[in-house]
């Protein structure tokens, strides 16, 4: 025991088994689950062995990869409630930092939840988060304000819920007021989501609409990427389109409304995209090469047909006919650097 200031072995052994507890105790939402540790190895102490029997805690293994969230909405978008199972809770202050970078201002005391399932979407492919809360399932209990969701960078299968507690009875970061392995149930706020849906759908029907008319208008004519923010709504197309375009779009975009043109959720392989004549949509990264969907059925990828129109590759939310969007306006087209990007939006107020 030299160099220990001659401690005796069993209050050194005694030491040892506490701290270690207390590192276990610590790190307990950081690590998968640990139990029946039977012995240790103390790296100062190579000729000594000792044994730590029935020693039980509740932890999370760092090699252990978090299961995916299950995306509920891409199956059934009319869910508002959903009952789950409470994986983690997290100060927002231990997430990494790579994850930390993805929420921006944070609310103080904010914390970060994980769960098996999820019915919230979270901020990508042009869609906004959605926005909710969560309770304990039995008995309720004060409610978790959930303002953003997003898949994390560090695990991307997994959705990230940021959101805090009622000011009235704020947690401590050593003591939240949920637990894992509480059953939950997750609420959505149902007007937003209608309204993101809406602007999603529209943005699939603008998008339709101008390449009903100008595919053949423009060469090397594509459709580009889509943002369906409500302050920003818009699609991208590559090549010019002139601003004479501006009201046949208008129409054509009505019309599609007006036919009330059934919105169908699919799931494709690349075959399916080949024989439906549509490779060109295959997901691809910028090297070339085939992007594998995450969080899907199968390892197959979501598509969204407005029947009669077009199909598109989304993960995104939508409302169930063309009709639905409400009034679409086409907003300013504008141009540059070989591409053009057409403004659009959704009266709001249809919600409920």
């Amino acid at each position: 025991m030299q160099g220990r200031g001659r401690l005796p072995r069993l209050a050194f052994l005694s030491q040892c088994h506490r701290s270690l507890y207390a590192s276990l105790s610590v790190n307990k939402n950081r690590l998968a689950a640990i139990s029946n540790i039977t012995s240790i190895y103390h790296h100062n102490l190579p000729t000594y062995h000792f044994q730590i029997c029935s020693f039980r805690v509740s932890a999370y293994r760092m090699s252990t990869p978090p299961p995916p969230t299950q995306l509920l909405f891409h199956h059934d978008a009319s869910l508002a409630t959903h009952t789950t199972t409470l994986l983690t809770i997290t100060p927002f202050s231990s997430l990494p930092a790579p994850d930390q970078s993805l929420f921006k201002s944070p609310p103080t005391n904010a914390f970060v939840l994980t769960f098996p399932s999820t019915i919230f979407h979270p901020q990508g492919g042009g869609q906004p988060s959605d926005e909710g809360h969560i309770t304990l399932t039995s008995p309720p209990s004060v409610a978790f304000s959930v303002i953003s969701a997003r898949h994390s960078i560090t695990n991307p299968s997994q959705v990230l819920h940021l959101g805090f507690f009622a000011p009235s009875v704020p947690p401590s970061d050593e003591q939240p007021l949920f637990t894992p392995g509480d059953q939950i149930t997750q609420t959505i706020n149902a007007n937003l989501r209608n309204y993101h849906s809406r602007l999603h759908t529209a943005g699939h029907v603008l998008g339709s609409a101008v390449r009903h008319l100008l595919e053949s208008q423009i060469e090397d004519f594509d459709e580009l990427k889509a943002s369906h923010f409500p302050d920003s709504a818009a699609c991208e197309f590559r090549g010019l389109i002139d601003s004479k375009w501006k009201e046949p779009i208008q129409e054509k975009v009505n019309e599609l409304l007006a036919a009330k043109m059934p919105v169908e959720v699919e799931w494709w392989d690349e075959e399916d995209f080949r024989r439906e004549g549509l490779e060109r949509l295959i997901p691809r990264g910028k090297d070339g090469e085939v992007v594998k969907p995450e969080n899907t059925d199968g390892g197959r990828w979501r598509v969204v047909r407005i029947v009669g129109a077009e199909v598109y590759p989304c993960g995104g939310t939508h409302v169930e006919r063309t009709d639905l969007c409400g009034e679409v306006r086409v907003r300013k087209v504008g141009r540059g650097k070989g591409c053009s990007r057409v403004g659009y939006g959704v009266v709001p107020g249809l919600e409920g």
